[in-house]
């Protein structure tokens, strides 16, 4: 299966071979999605975005049309359960769908319901932990019709915070000790509206939290400080060059408030648990590729900051350029996970 992510200002695609944690890197693309094709998570342009995803295929270059896709988190109601060990696959099912009345304000119907055994409960070795997850079919069926639209055929609707901890995991082994348990690890995904961070220790993600800041912010700041349209300020910002004064007056403010705005969610993240240590941070989206953006937050927050590279141990296929893999890395991430749920099937 092809990884196929689509997030709010482009789609992005990850193709990988192997198995068994020996991964390589066949082939990845990116392209950028038309303005308000997907606003707030939703697709408000399916023709658009269906036009992107078959773009994005085609520079990819296989022949493999089997995709993994994922819904943004806040699409998604989640919720732990407890269920007694010895129920048949057929009993948990309507154990899971009576527990899913309590908390999903839709009805059932209206959803598409899943659920997994994550393992024994804490409290009792006669019974398990199962996780389930919801969300409104429309949200499902517009992402399944948006790939279908170009000949592609889904096979997996993940949650994107749990395509993200299935990336992580090949993060984390880049870390002295390989990331130990007892260590706290911040995900900061900074996208084009809102800044996703996720806590996470262990397997586990512990906490997570949604801010409406990205790199639009400094799309529209250079809008508003060279007088041109936002897709020329887009444009501007991919391919350069950019004019004298955009570092010092334009791109270091910005740094400044996105690593106050991390800065923040730290700190709701420390009054909101019992957790008062975050071990290390890492940036992943596109803003994350912004030059001197880890320096910054690290100064700010005094904790060890890196870019996430998924790849970095991995072999690459001859087609994958690595020094612009090393600046693509960070923004495919999600579509990094999905790609490896091959292997879980």
């Amino acid at each position: 299966m092809v990884g196929l992510d689509i997030s709010s200002s482009a789609v992005k695609m990850v193709e990988l071979s192997g198995g068994a944690g020996a991964y390589q890197l066949e082939r990845y693309a990116i392209e950028p999605l038309p303005s308000g094709a997907v606003v707030d998570g939703n697709i408000a342009n399916l023709d658009g975005v269906s036009e992107t995803i078959g773009r994005c295929w085609k520079r990819l270059g296989t022949s493999t049309k089997f995709v993994a896709m994922a819904l943004p988190t806040a699409a998604v109601i989640t919720k732990k359960i407890i269920l007694p060990a010895n129920l048949r696959e057929s009993e948990m099912e309507v154990q899971v769908e009576s527990e899913a009345n309590q908390y999903i304000p839709f009805a059932l119907e209206e959803v598409n319901l899943d659920f997994q055994v994550v393992g024994p409960a804490p409290s009792s070795p006669d019974e398990i932990e199962v996780l389930i997850a919801a969300s409104r079919k429309e949200g499902v069926e517009d992402r399944v019709a948006s790939a279908e639209a170009v000949g592609l055929k889904p096979l997996v609707m993940d949650v994107e915070a749990y395509a993200t901890l299935a990336a992580f995991d090949l993060v984390r082994e880049q870390f002295p000790g390989g990331g130990a348990e007892d260590q706290v690890f911040a995900l900061v995904d900074i996208g084009a509206n809102a800044m996703k961070v996720g806590m996470i220790k262990g397997e586990q993600q512990v906490y997570n939290r949604e801010q409406a800041f990205g790199g639009n912010q400094l799309t529209q700041d250079m809008v508003r400080a060279y007088g041109m349209s936002h897709d020329e300020a887009e444009t501007l910002k991919r391919t350069g060059p950019m004019p004298d004064n955009y570092e010092a007056e334009i791109l270091r403010p910005f740094l400044d408030n996105l690593a106050l705005e991390v800065s923040r969610a730290l700190q709701f993240f420390f009054t909101s648990t019992q957790f008062n240590e975050v071990h290390h941070i890492v940036l992943m989206g596109g803003s994350a590729l912004l030059p001197g953006i880890g320096e910054i937050v690290a100064e700010r927050t005094q904790i060890d900051t890196v870019c996430a590279n998924p790849f970095a141990k991995m072999s690459l296929s001859q087609r994958v350029r690595p020094k612009q893999l090393l600046a693509d890395a960070p923004t495919l991430m999600v579509a990094c996970g999905l790609a490896l749920r091959r292997f879980d099937q």
